[in-house]
């Protein structure tokens, strides 16, 4: 890799009513971190239907595609838990509902509880871990007042099981309305087309039973 090519932004762009145009990007991979190989101008699919994904196909234009986004935005607010060495920070109106933190650590994260954070109920690393996992920037927290958020990683976007695109390493994303707090390292984005916060994953593909059997 040249030293121009190094130095030159890694940019995503949705196509109207279209694909992610993604731009100089080093590292896509699929959910079992295994190379996908990239061009310095790949178009991502977004509207769930291609025969080549992650890549697209044009099957956007025959199925009449929107990327209108349809959400009321009344989720788009963060909530603040506080607990005796950790404050967890939590926008549902930007989770893409990938479950890794209750899945992992159901002791802090049920929600079957009221509230559905209690930041006291595992220890601080362990709690710390998982928040470090969640690919939509919902969750974050803060220690003595100082909040941590967004990490220091390569960029890389990862076509995850079933699921959306996990971008890392403070990927820019043209023209879009971040919601409140929201991350722009890491953030996941919606490749099933159902999404009603277009273009970021709103787990919309669990529900649609998005399928692919590549990734």
């Amino acid at each position: 890799m040249s030293s121009k090519q190094k130095e030159e932004t890694v940019s995503i762009e949705c196509a109207p009513n279209g694909p992610y145009i993604v731009e100089n990007l080093r590292s896509l991979q699929n959910s079992k971190g295994e190379a996908i190989p990239a061009k310095e101008v790949i178009a991502l699919c977004r509207c769930g239907a291609s025969a080549k994904k992650p890549f697209c196909d044009g099957s956007h234009s025959s199925i009449n595609f929107s990327d209108k986004k349809l959400t009321d935005g009344t989720l788009d607010k963060r909530d603040t838990y506080v607990g005796k060495q950790i404050t967890v920070h939590d926008n549902r109106g930007i989770c893409s509902h990938a479950s890794f933190c209750a899945d992992e650590l159901e002791a802090v994260f049920n929600a079957d509880q009221e509230p559905w954070v209690n930041a006291n109920s595992a220890t601080l690393q362990a709690i710390i871990d998982v928040i470090k996992k969640c690919p939509s920037g919902a969750l974050s927290y803060s220690i003595e007042g100082v909040e941590h958020r967004d990490q220091n990683r390569p960029s890389a976007i990862t076509v995850s099981n079933n699921g959306p695109y996990f971008v890392v390493g403070g990927i820019e994303l043209k023209d879009v309305t971040w919601g409140k707090e929201a991350s722009k390292e890491h953030y996941a984005l919606c490749r099933c087309g159902k999404s009603k916060n277009i273009p970021f994953c709103d787990g919309a593909h669990r529900h649609s039973n998005f399928q692919d059997d590549n990734y």
